[in-house]
């Protein structure tokens, strides 16, 4: 029996590993969303990232700082004029303050704030792609485990099969209704499934720890494809259509996008560096001192309101320096967003191709399993009449098994295809996850 979601939600929460018994492919993206460290990073990212916005409208608040401080003085004083007031004190001073400054015009400063509202949509597209990103890893490390499984399973048979095309082949040889040349062929389809079945398993145990990495736990079963495994065209079943929903909804396009409009701020930002700057600048403290000449102790309250102007001479020609170097960033990004639309666009056509071929390619093998099936039982039978050889039968045994695996590979990619799909547009969300997972049983 499957964990519920809660049951699973408190076994994450507590460290526990939830996944040692059988899981589908909503298990193992719910425990990716809490274990998978990659996604961990990108959620860690995009609340950094919120924090962008809190400091550019800091650049336009007042700022407040406190002082203080106190001294130890040793004067020793001579008098020309005055030899009486001549000679030598020791007197300590200390005192406190706070200094208030509200911008009142610093062009920088509002480049910065704005520049911080693309920095938080940057953050976030970012999170929407590793938010795709985890579903496509979950369903394509799920599938990659389970087609390495399937090679397992059709070696063993294959195995079998040769084996007694091997025994077979060695009575016939025995009793001389044979040549050796058989028993050679079928040891050597013998040997090479053995060669197979190592390489497959060596795969098998590669693919579930790829698995094991992104859930952060063993997995023992799977829920493998069943009976309601279905396939359904695109819809719309018009590329186009989906490649102009991509522009509009794809977050790798919205993210170029920001980054372009975040460089062309900078530009701004910099261009601002030759201009003044004005801030209101408040003041008020109180100074001690206990001793000293020629009054003697005292205390002394200020307090100042003004403006103050500043404005930039001369900075070695670092200010146009940074001035041309944000206008080259802004072209690299410009064509930074015109690869990432082209890509977009190419991927989104991939991904429509993979489901619209993907599911002629399924029927086609689906085709192909029924001919190469009716093969094999034609080749058996040939052979005990002796119109066949036992190397067509190997060959018919072999091409079975074949078109068997690329039967599951094209079905595994079919429903990949789907979803990538989905992410190209913007759209990929875990229904549409859940949708594939009802294929497994």
């Amino acid at each position: 029996m499957k964990l519920s979601r809660m049951a699973l939600s408190v076994l994450l929460a507590l460290g526990a590993s939830p996944l040692a018994g059988a899981a589908d492919l909503l298990d193992i993206y719910h425990a990716a969303q809490s274990q998978d460290a990659v996604f961990a990073s990108a959620r860690a990212a995009q609340q950094a990232g919120q924090e962008k916005l809190t400091q550019g409208r800091s650049l336009l608040l007042p700022s407040v700082n406190l002082n203080a401080n106190t001294t130890n003085n040793h004067v020793t004083a001579n008098y020309q004029n005055n030899p009486g007031l001549s000679g030598t004190t020791n007197y300590n001073t200390h005192g406190y303050g706070a200094t208030l400054v509200q911008p009142l015009f610093r062009e920088q400063n509002w480049a910065a704030y704005n520049e911080s509202e693309l920095q938080v949509a940057i953050s976030e597209a970012q999170f929407k792609l590793a938010e795709q990103d985890v579903i496509l890893r979950s369903a394509q490390t799920y599938f990659d485990v389970l087609i390495a499984q399937d090679t397992i399973q059709l070696n063993a048979t294959q195995k079998t099969a040769i084996s007694q095309q091997l025994e077979q082949a060695k009575r016939n040889f025995e009793v001389g209704t044979a040549t050796i040349t058989d028993t050679y062929e079928a040891q050597a389809r013998y040997d090479l499934i053995v060669s197979q079945e190592l390489a497959a398993a060596n795969n098998l145990e590669i693919k579930r720890r790829t698995l094991q990495q992104l859930v952060n736990a063993d997995v023992s079963d799977l829920n493998v494809l069943g009976k309601a495994f279905a396939m359904d065209n695109p819809a719309p079943a018009d590329v186009q259509k989906w490649v102009d929903d991509a522009r509009r909804g794809n977050y790798q396009i919205a993210q170029a996008q920001a980054a372009y409009e975040l460089a062309e701020r900078e530009v701004d930002r910099n261009r601002g560096g030759h201009l003044p700057t004005v801030d209101l600048v408040a003041t008020t403290g109180k100074n001690y001192a206990t001793g000293g000449m020629p009054y003697g102790a005292y205390d002394m309250r200020t307090t100042t309101v003004g403006v103050q102007l500043n404005l930039p001479l001369f900075q070695s020609g670092a200010t146009q320096s940074k001035w041309r170097e944000a206008e080259a960033n802004r072209e690299k990004a410009k064509q930074d967003l015109e690869n990432t639309r082209r890509n977009v666009e190419l991927q989104t056509r991939q991904a429509y191709l993979g489901v619209a071929s993907g599911i002629a390619q399924v029927q086609a093998l689906q085709q192909a399993l029924k001919s190469s099936e009716s093969l094999l039982e034609a080749s058996k039978l040939g052979q005990q009449v002796g119109v066949r050889t036992s190397l067509d039968v190997l060959n018919a045994q072999q091409q079975l098994y074949s078109t068997r695996r690329d039967l599951y590979q094209a079905q595994y990619n079919y429903l990949v295809s789907q979803l990538r799909l989905k992410a190209a547009v913007g759209t990929l969300d875990e229904a549409d996850l859940g949708r594939v997972n009802q294929a497994l049983h």
